[in-house]
C-alpha cells in the first residue's frame, strides 16, 4: 500500500472527508427531487426574467416530447451551441427526458471547430443562437448528421434590450430551422414517457480544449454528475436558499457542474448574465445578490480591475471558489484585500467532471515554501490522488511527478476513441498531464503542465514558478512564460506580460525583478509586454499560441 492509498488527509476535515455515496441514481432524478422540494422557487434568473423550477420542468417536458416526435431516440446526441442563457438548462433536462446525451459546444467555436464537434459526436439535433446560426452553423450543418436545427435568441426569457449586452442582436428567422420557443409552445402540456438511467449512462459529452491535439469528447456519466455536484454543495457549504452566480461559461465543465448541477441538487437559483462582461457582471451581482460562485481567477481579476468595482459587489457571497486557471499567492491575497472574502482553490479537469481536489471551506490554501506555489487543495471524498514518475510508479511525498486520479468523478472514457482512452485512462485512473507533488498533510501542489516544462541548459524550469514571481511586481496584471529556442542554452525562458491600467514598467525592470528572486537558470532572459494574453473562453492562458 502506498502513502496515497492511506490518504493522509482523511480525518483532517471532519465528516466532509468521509467516503460519499450517490444520493441519486442519475442526474435527472436529482433534478426532479429539486422540483418536488421547491416547485415555485426560481431555477434561473436572467436579468429581469425568472424561470421557476416547475416552469423548467414543464418546458423540458415539452422539448423532450418534441424531440421524440421528430425521431430522437435513446442515446442520441443533442448539441447545444449557446451562451449562458436559460435555454441551456431546458436543453440539458429535455435531452435527458428524451433518453439522450447532451453535447456542450463552446459558443466561440467557428466553422472548422463546429464541424469537427458535430461530426465527432454524431449529434442529430443542434440548438443554437440565431446569431451563431447565421454566422457559423448555416454552412456547417449540411455536412453533418444533424437533421433538426432549433434556433433561439439571447433576447428571450428577459425584457431588457441593453446595448452593452445585445448590441447588434436582432431576431432572425432562417430557412430550414425551427424556432425553439414556438416548438415548446406546440408541445406544451405533453409529458414524455418515463426514462431510466443508471449511474454509468452518459449524461453529456464535454470536449477537451485540444491544447495537446484533437479535442476529445469526455463521456461524463450521470454518476459523475451527481457525485461532483454533491462535492461542491458540501465542501463549499452551499445550502438551500442560496443562489449560484454563473460566472463560468455553461458549456465548460465548471459551468455544467459548479453552476447548473449544484443548483439542481441544492436546489437553488442560478443567476445568468449572458456572457462575461465585467460591468454587466458587477451590475448583476448587486441586483441579484448571489451567495456562491466558482470561476477562473482571470475573471475575478477583471472584476477587481473594473473602475466600478467596490467591496459591496461581493458582500452577499458566503463562498467563493476558483478553478480553471492557476492562482498565485499574490492574486489570492489581492482578492481577499479587495473583497474581504477568501477565494478557495479548486482543481479538476474535463475528465474528472470538475473537482478532483478542493480547498476545504474556511481553510486558506498553504503556500509551498520552496516553490512558492499555492496549493490546489486536498483530494475530495472517495478520491485517490497519486503522484507518479515516468515509470508509472508512486513517488514519495514531496517528490514531483504526474498527478493521477481515481474516483467516482473520473469519466468512463473518450467518445469513439478507445486508443486515447487506454492511454490517458489506464485501468480507469486519469493521467492528468499536470505535474505536481503532495506534502505530508495531503495538500496537492501543481508545478505545471507536463508539456510546458522548459529545459534550459539541462535545468528544468517550470513556467508557473516564474509567473508567480512576476505576479509579485506591482505593475504586472498577467503573465505567461514559455520556452523559446536558444543557440547556447537549447531553450531559454521568455515571459509575455500585460500591465495594470495606469502602470508602467520596462522589460529590463521585470527581468531584474525576477533575477533578484530566482536561481540564475530560472529568470526570464526575454520579456515582451503585450496588451492582452491569449486565453480560452474559460480564462485559461494559451501558452501554445505564445510559443507559436
Amino acid at each position: 500500500m502506498s502513502v496515497y492509498d492511506e490518504r493522509p488527509w482523511l480525518g483532517l476535515y471532519g465528516d466532509q472527508a468521509a467516503d460519499k455515496q450517490l444520493e441519486y441514481g442519475n442526474a435527472l432524478e436529482m433534478f426532479r427531487a429539486g422540483v418536488a422540494a421547491d416547485p415555485d422557487g426560481a431555477a434561473v434568473k436572467y436579468f429581469d426574467g425568472v424561470l421557476t423550477r416547475a416552469e423548467l420542468d414543464e418546458q423540458s417536458d415539452a422539448l423532450a416530447s418534441a424531440l421524440l416526435a421528430n425521431g430522437f431516440g435513446r442515446g442520441d446526441r443533442l448539441a447545444v451551441y449557446l451562451q449562458n442563457v436559460p435555454q441551456f438548462l431546458v436543453c440539458m433536462v429535455g435531452t435527458w427526458k428524451a433518453g439522450g446525451v447532451m453535447v456542450s459546444i463552446n459558443p466561440m467555436s467557428r466553422t472548422r471547430e463546429l464541424s469537427y464537434l458535430l461530426k465527432d459526436s454524431g449529434a442529430t439535433v443542434l440548438v443554437c443562437l440565431e446569431t451563431l446560426y447565421d454566422d457559423v452553423a448555416r454552412g456547417v450543418v449540411p455536412d453533418t448528421d444533424v437533421t433538426v436545427v432549433l434556433t433561439t435568441s439571447e433576447l428571450e426569457y428577459q425584457s431588457r434590450n441593453d446595448e452593452r449586452l445585445f448590441k447588434g442582436v436582432n431576431r432572425q428567422r432562417h430557412d430550414g430551422t425551427t424556432d425553439f420557443t414556438e416548438l415548446l409552445q406546440q408541445h406544451a402540456g405533453q409529458t414524455p414517457p418515463a426514462v431510466q438511467f443508471t449511474p454509468n449512462d452518459v449524461a453529456f459529452l464535454t470536449y477537451t480544449s485540444g491544447t495537446t491535439g484533437v479535442p476529445k469528447g469526455a463521456m461524463n456519466t450521470h454518476g459523475n454528475v451527481v457525485f461532483t455536484a454533491s462535492v461542491y454543495r458540501d465542501w463549499a457549504r452551499f445550502a438551500p436558499g442560496g443562489s449560484v452566480f454563473g460566472i463560468a461559461p455553461l458549456f465548460h465543465i465548471t459551468g455544467l457542474i459548479g453552476h447548473i448541477a449544484v443548483s439542481f441538487l441544492a436546489p437553488s437559483t442560478l443567476v445568468l448574465a449572458y456572457r462575461f462582461d465585467p460591468q454587466v457582471v458587477l451590475d448583476a451581482l448587486l441586483e441579484h445578490r448571489p451567495t456562491y460562485t466558482i470561476g477562473a481567477i482571470t475573471a475575478f481579476n477583471a472584476l477587481l480591475g473594473s473602475p466600478e468595482f467596490s467591496k459591496d459587489h461581493f458582500s452577499s457571497f458566503t463562498s467563493v471558489y476558483s478553478g480553471g486557471a492557476a492562482i498565485s499567492p499574490t492574486a489570492e491575497q489581492a482578492f481577499l484585500a479587495e473583497t474581504g472574502k477568501q477565494v478557495h482553490n479548486a482543481y479538476g479537469l474535463t475528465e474528472t467532471t470538475s473537482p478532483m481536489t478542493l480547498t476545504p471551506f474556511g481553510a486558506p490554501s498553504p503556500v509551498d515554501p520552496t516553490s512558492g506555489a499555492l496549493s490546489v487543495g486536498v483530494p475530495v471524498p472517495s478520491t485517490i490522488v497519486r503522484i507518479q514518475g515516468e515509470d508509472g510508479q508512486d513517488l514519495p511525498l514531496g517528490e514531483v511527478g504526474e498527478i493521477v486520479a481515481e474516483g467516482p468523478q473520473v469519466v468512463a472514457g473518450y467518445w469513439g476513441k478507445p486508443q486515447e482512452t487506454a492511454a490517458s485512462l489506464p485501468g480507469g485512473a486519469l493521467k492528468s498531464g499536470d505535474v505536481g507533488f503532495m506534502n505530508p498533510e495531503g495538500w496537492i501542489f501543481i508545478v505545471d503542465r507536463k508539456k510546458d516544462m522548459i529545459n534550459a541548459s539541462g535545468y528544468k524550469v517550470w513556467p508557473r514558478e516564474v509567473e508567480d514571481v512576476l505576479a509579485e511586481h506591482p505593475a504586472v496584471r498577467e503573465s505567461a512564460v514559455v520556452g523559446v529556442p536558444d543557440e547556447k542554452r537549447g531553450e531559454t525562458v521568455k515571459a509575455f506580460v500585460s500591465v495594470k491600467p495606469g502602470a508602467t514598467v520596462t522589460p529590463e525592470e521585470l527581468i531584474a525583478h525576477c533575477r533578484e528572486r530566482m536561481a540564475a537558470y530560472k529568470y526570464p532572459r526575454q520579456v515582451e509586454i503585450i496588451d492582452e494574453l491569449p486565453k480560452t473562453v474559460t480564462g485559461k492562458i494559451l501558452r501554445r499560441e505564445l510559443r507559436e
